[in-house]
């Protein structure tokens, strides 16, 4: 292979490698926007919902089990029990009911997941939401990328949206992490 052969292929092995690395940066960058202007269609695209659907019932269904062991109110009550055998029922109902374009885009906003047993179906809007949501990102394994949004009100409970790969560039929200309950 001459010089420039070789120089060619190094040109594109390194042009492939940075797309493969920053895709996810670009997918996060458009999700925020879609969020920002409310863009459902592009939110669409961006949500892989079936996936994000069970990450959040996952999440939320062990956040409600851990209250509920900690609670002394009761674990040991037959209410108790029957409390923990149908939480996963009702958060699951919950949770499918609530996530969609509009309540992702909430989230993203304001830095907070919506509470599946409150009145309503989004987070409070302010005038300013979003403005003071702090973003950080970076991979947690080569086929994860998480965006931690913090609302600089509640520091300590940050949210952690997961993108995860579809195909070799392709990237999609696919989980969520929430902060702990006791934190």
């Amino acid at each position: 292979m001459s010089g420039t052969g070789k120089g060619l292929l190094a040109v594109v092995v390194v042009g492939a490698t940075v797309a493969f690395l920053a895709l996810p940066l670009l997918t996060v960058r458009s999700l925020v926007a879609a969020a920002k202007t409310g863009d459902e269609a592009a939110l669409e695209r961006l949500v892989d919902f079936p996936a994000f659907r069970e990450s959040a019932k996952t999440e939320l269904t062990a956040r409600l089990m851990s209250e509920m062991r900690e609670d002394p109110r009761g674990h040991d009550s037959a209410l108790g029990g029957l409390g923990m055998m149908l939480a996963p029922m009702l958060v699951g109902g919950a949770v499918d009911a609530l996530v969609n374009a509009p309540t992702v885009a909430a989230m993203v906003r304001t830095a907070e997941m919506p509470d599946p047993a409150g009145p309503d179906a989004e987070p409070a809007a302010t005038t300013d939401e979003g403005d003071d949501i702090r973003q950080s990102y970076g991979y947690r394994d080569l086929n994860t990328f998480v965006l931690t949004l913090t609302d600089p009100d509640r520091p300590n409970e940050p949210l952690k949206l997961l993108l995860k790969r579809q195909g070799l560039f392709g990237w999609k929200l696919a989980g969520i992490d929430l902060p702990d309950a006791t934190a």
